[in-house]
C-alpha cells in the first residue's frame, strides 16, 4: 500500500509528537512545519524512523512556501493554538481564525482527502471570551471553505508533557493556599493526549467525514475535584479557597504581564463555562473510539516528580489516600 503523506502544523507539542509517532509507525509519511528547526527539530525528529518525517522551517503565514507542501500533500492536519496573546502577531484572530481559513482554501484548491483541525470544548456558550469566539469563527471558515473538514473539539488534554497538571501540581506544591474561581464548581472531562491522537488517527483510518467530533475523556470533573485529586497524588495538604471574581481579575490583570501568565482576564471568563460535551455533537464513543485512560490513574504514572524524594518517595500515605478516594467514586 503507497504510503500517506501527511502534512502537520503544531506537531513540536504534546499532541503532535504522540501523533506524529503514532502515524509513522503506521506507514503514514508526516511532513513537520516548525517556525524554528533548531529549537524544535532535534525533538520532532526522534518521534520517527527515518524516511518516515521531515521537517520543514516556515513561518505559518508564508503561503508562497505553505502552498509547496500541498502539493504533495493527501492529509492536512492543524494542531496550532494559544491560550494567550502575545504582541509579535500570535492573537486569537491570526491564530485560531485567519491561519486555519488559509488552510482550509489549500486543501480544496488541492484536493486533498482530509483537513483535521483541533479545535476547543464549550466555545458556543463563551460568547464574552476573545479565545472562544476566535475558535468559533475559525470553525465556521474552515467549514464555508472546506466542507469535507473535520472538526476535534477536545476538553482539557493532559499527559506527563502538558501545562494544565503539571503547572497545576507545581503550584500546589509550593503555595500554601490556592484560588477556587467559581467555587471551583466548573466542569471538565479530561482526556489524556493518547486518547486524542487515538482518536485522530481513527478518523483518518476509518475515513470518517463528520464536520464537528466533541472529544472528551471517561469522567467528567469539576475544577475543585482535580485540585483535590492531584494535591492526593503528590501527598499535600493545601487549603483551597472560593476566590472573589474582582480580586481573581484583578490578580489576572497583573499576571498578564508576565511572558508566560498563570491566568489571563479572558481565561477567567472562559472558566465560567462548563468544558463538557453540548449534546449537539457526536462525541469520540459516539463515533467508535471512546477513551480508556483515566485521570487518576494517569498523572499518578508521573506525579512522583511533586513528591518529596520524587521517584524514591514512600507511597504509604499515598496510597491509603489514594485508594479511599478511589473506593467513594464506585
Amino acid at each position: 500500500m503507497k504510503a500517506k503523506n501527511c502534512l502537520i502544523f503544531g506537531g513540536s507539542g504534546q499532541i503532535g509528537r504522540n501523533l506524529i509517532r503514532k502515524l509513522t509507525k503506521n506507514n503514514y509519511r508526516v511532513t513537520v512545519v516548525t517556525r524554528n528547526i533548531h529549537q524544535k527539530s532535534y525533538v520532532i525528529k526522534t518521534q520517527a524512523n527515518a524516511g518516515y518525517i521531515e521537517i520543514v522551517e516556515s513561518n505559518i503565514f508564508d503561503e508562497k512556501k505553505i502552498r509547496m507542501l500541498f502539493k504533495k500533500a493527501d492529509i492536512c492536519i492543524n494542531l496550532i493554538g494559544i491560550l494567550f496573546e502575545k504582541k509579535n502577531g500570535n492573537t486569537f484572530k491570526n491564530i485560531h481564525t485567519l491561519f486555519p481559513s488559509l488552510l482550509a482554501k489549500l486543501c480544496k484548491e488541492y484536493n486533498l482527502k482530509y483537513f483535521i483541525h483541533l479545535s476547543a470544548l464549550g466555545i458556543n456558550e463563551a460568547l464574552d471570551s476573545d479565545y472562544a469566539k476566535s475558535k468559533l469563527e475559525g470553525e465556521n471558515n474552515i467549514l464555508k471553505n472546506f466542507p469535507l473538514a473535520t472538526i476535534l473539539r477536545p476538553s482539557i488534554v493532559y499527559s506527563v508533557d502538558d501545562n494544565f497538571t503539571t503547572n497545576f501540581m507545581t503550584l500546589l506544591n509550593r503555595l500554601p493556599i490556592f484560588p477556587l474561581y467559581y467555587r471551583g464548581e466548573t466542569k471538565f472531562s479530561p482526556i489524556h493526549c493518547s486518547d486524542l491522537t487515538d482518536t485522530i488517527f481513527y478518523v483518518i483510518s476509518k475515513n470518517i467525514y463528520s464536520k464537528i467530533i466533541e472529544c472528551i475523556g471517561p469522567e467528567t470533573i469539576s475544577f475543585k475535584d482535580i485540585l483535590e485529586r492531584l494535591l492526593l497524588l503528590i501527598g499535600k495538604k493545601r487549603i483551597l479557597i472560593p476566590f472573589p471574581l474582582t480580586l481573581a481579575n484583578f490578580s489576572a490583570k497583573l499576571f498578564e504581564i508576565l511572558p508566560n501568565p498563570l491566568v489571563t482576564r479572558d481565561q477567567l471568563r472562559l472558566l465560567k463555562y462548563d468544558n463538557i460535551p453540548s449534546g449537539k455533537y457526536k462525541t469520540n464513543a459516539e463515533i467508535g473510539i471512546p477513551s480508556v485512560r483515566f485521570f487518576d490513574q494517569e498523572v499518578k504514572k508521573y506525579c512522583y516528580m511533586w513528591r518529596e524524594g520524587g521517584q524514591f518517595s514512600t507511597e504509604k500515605y499515598i496510597t491509603k489516600d489514594f485508594e479511599k478516594n478511589e473506593a467513594n467514586k464506585i
